[in-house]
């Protein structure tokens, strides 16, 4: 199902939306010919055209069901392996193409996403990819096996999916390491804050600055945003889509990639410069340490020769970080930036 076997190339894979409407093909066919083709072969919106082998297929008392195992390829996304599940059946006269969540798939309970409250979490594209593989008036019933469970590791809980995970993809391909759906779920989350009046934000690079956050600030829980290390997503977004405050939180090593210049903070994307460290502790009168920073190993090493020294370097890296997140945006957004150490206190603050 997935393309390129070379070792040196990542393997591309299927989104969830893709499986979903070769399930639905397959089981619309069987419903209007009682045969299911298998493999199932669709074309998306690129003009790749990829088969999906059947793990599943019934046909009784008018309803076709067939069903796919994602394959994601090489990248590490949390519904790899899960089986998609689409059951067509045909709908009253006049009524089109409806959806509906089965198990395992959510539903929208806040505004602000691209689709309406209390509908299921299948989102436009993949949408428009289902109907047109069927025709007339069919009722499609999208379900993930195990996806609620599944769905408690991603960001749909906070952005007011409940019940389960949601059906995405914009082109139908999985670019391995691309994070797409992370930045779609950046995106999603902006959107729902918005569309809740929230005039507050916070976006945290892990759990740690995150808990700290949440002990500091008194906003509502979709006010959190999860950004990773995707902090040029955000703000690009923040960009044309700006909310009055918000509030960094990042760990020491990330934030001086952030002051850095850096809008992804992934190891393999930048790297904590040493030598920019050493600037900053001479810019703090501390040319001793600097000589040292110029030496270290890691950026808490780094860290806590200052705090150890009473050097306010969080702080300097905090402002610092500031400065760079707002060259990003366009002066509609405050921002207010927190540093945290290890040990999940705060090591400075702009």
């Amino acid at each position: 199902m997935t393309e390129g076997s070379d070792k040196t190339h990542l393997r591309k894979g299927w989104t969830t939306g893709a499986c979903a409407t070769a399930a639905t093909k397959a089981a619309f066919e069987a419903l209007q010919s009682g045969d299911f083709p298998d493999p199932v072969a669709i074309s998306l919106p690129k003009g790749e055209m990829p088969s999906f082998p059947l793990h599943r297929k019934t046909l009784e008392e008018g309803i076709a069901t067939a069903s796919v195992i994602k394959d994601a390829g090489d990248d590490p996304d949390v519904t790899h392996g899960a089986e998609i599940v689409a059951s067509v059946r045909w709908g009253t006269l006049g009524s089109g193409v409806i959806f509906k969540a089965g198990e395992g798939v959510g539903t929208a309970t806040l505004p602000g996403l691209p689709i309406g409250v209390g509908e299921p979490a299948i989102n436009p594209s993949p949408r428009k990819m289902m109907e047109a593989v069927v025709e007339g008036d069919v009722e499609i019933t999208i379900a993930i096996p195990n996806g609620e469970k599944l769905a408690a590791k991603t960001m749909n809980p906070r952005l007011g999916i409940v019940g389960g995970l949601s059906v995405l993809g914009t082109t139908g391909v999985v670019v391995p390491y691309s994070c797409s759906a992370w930045i779609h779920a950046i995106q999603s989350g902006v959107d729902v804050a918005r569309a809740q009046g929230l005039k507050h934000i916070a976006a945290c690079t892990g759990s740690t600055s995150e808990a700290l956050l949440r002990s500091e600030l008194n906003l509502p829980d979709c006010a959190y945003i999860d950004m990773g290390d995707f902090v040029g997503g955000l703000l690009k977004y923040l960009r044309k889509n700006p909310a009055p405050k918000l509030t960094l939180g990042g760990g020491f090593a990330k934030l001086v990639k952030l002051a850095q210049g850096a809008a992804d903070l992934h190891s393999k994307r930048s790297s904590v410069d040493f030598l920019f460290l050493g600037i900053c502790l001479d810019e703090l009168n501390a040319p001793a340490l600097a000589e040292k920073a110029r030496e270290a190993n890691t950026a808490a090493q780094v860290l806590t020769m200052a705090q150890e020294a009473g050097v306010s370097l969080g702080d300097f890296i905090a402002q610092k970080a500031k400065e760079s997140a707002l060259s990003m945006l366009d002066g509609q957004t405050e921002i207010e930036v927190v540093a945290v150490d290890r040990q999940g206190e705060v090591a400075g603050r702009a």
